[in-house]
């Protein structure tokens, strides 16, 4: 019985993580139409856009191969994997012993390559420009993200997510510079790698500027709406991650119970408005940055990291 409680616990957070996607993506839209005084879409928007895509008939290019079929499936698939993965209402859950840092590193570079190779399989310009820019951030956006997993890593005495989240909880973890350093790090590597303002606008499709859109645009029916919902997992990966990892006030223990599985539900729930209202207040607050500039912002981010990593070494030998 306590095995059957526990699948069930663990298809609960796979569950959830992939309901509230959607759901802060229209909550992120519905602040930034807010704060620009506009009435902005239905809360609910993006569930109706994933079920009409859905619905409708899926047109492919007379010369795109299996893997322009199959490469939004394998990308969603990694996706969800790696969000469910991350502890989001509870730790120590069955499948935490594979809740590490690294492999979920690992299931977003495989996203991400097959995303870029999906771009460039039809040999259209706007796809092979996508995917070159979206392999420019990624060679400056990974380092920077495994600089911060090897931070966490000299501070907790391990990679494994919830042994690191139960290691903040409990232990007397300091305000320390490497911190703040690190989560400095984390955020511009998630805007990056969710497209978001500065890098990119995920509202626009100009020809210029855009570097996801470029790669998706052949796609059209089911196979845009599973990529629709693992970009939209994406975000709350990220979002989840940065909780988890710095803000892990509210997860539940493992077999603490369902009135603490609740309120861990109900604590990440706020961590989510909380991110996805910081979110769009910083998007509002900035402008894009040009393409070229893109590098030495994702540079800022690898010293920021390596920095942090440094520093907490550091502490630690002479400690």
């Amino acid at each position: 019985m306590a095995v059957i409680g526990d699948l069930l616990v663990q298809f609960g957070q796979m569950l959830v993580v992939l309901g509230l996607a959607p759901l802060l993506t229209g909550f992120v839209r519905k602040v930034k139409a807010r704060l620009l005084r506009r009435r902005g879409p239905p809360l609910l928007q993006p569930y109706r856009d994933l079920l009409r895509l859905l619905r409708k008939e899926a047109v492919v290019a007379e010369n795109a191969s299996w893997l322009f079929r199959a490469a939004p499936y394998l990308i969603f698939a990694a996706t969800w994997v790696a969000a469910a993965l991350v502890p989001t209402f509870a730790t120590g859950l069955l499948f935490s012993w594979s809740a590490d840092l690294i492999v979920i590193v690992a299931l977003l570079g495989s996203a991400r390559f097959f995303l870029a190779l999906a771009g460039m399989d039809v040999g259209t310009s706007f796809g092979g420009i996508g995917a070159s820019r979206e392999v420019m951030i990624a060679s400056l956006a990974e380092p920077a993200m495994i600089m911060v997993v090897f931070t966490l890593a000299l501070i907790a005495g391990s990679t494994q997510l919830s042994t690191v989240a139960s290691h903040m909880i409990h232990a007397e973890v300091r305000l320390r510079v490497s911190l703040g350093l690190a989560l400095i790090a984390l955020i511009m590597v998630a805007l990056a790698e969710n497209a978001r303002i500065p890098v990119d606008n995920p509202a626009t499709h100009l020809e210029l500027t855009m570097v996801h859109e470029a790669m998706v645009l052949e796609y059209s029916g089911r196979h845009l709406a599973v990529i629709e919902a693992a970009s939209m997992l994406k975000l709350l990966l990220y979002v989840s991650l940065i909780a988890a990892m710095f803000l892990p006030w509210g997860i539940a223990e493992a077999g603490a119970g369902p009135a603490a599985y609740a309120g861990g539900v109900l604590a990440y729930a706020v961590k989510l408005g909380i991110g996805g209202f910081l979110l769009a207040l910083f998007e509002i607050s900035i402008a894009k940055m040009r393409v070229f500039r893109v590098p030495g912002f994702l540079g800022a981010a690898l010293m920021l990291a390596l920095l942090a990593m440094l520093l907490m070494f550091m502490t630690r030998s002479f400690g």
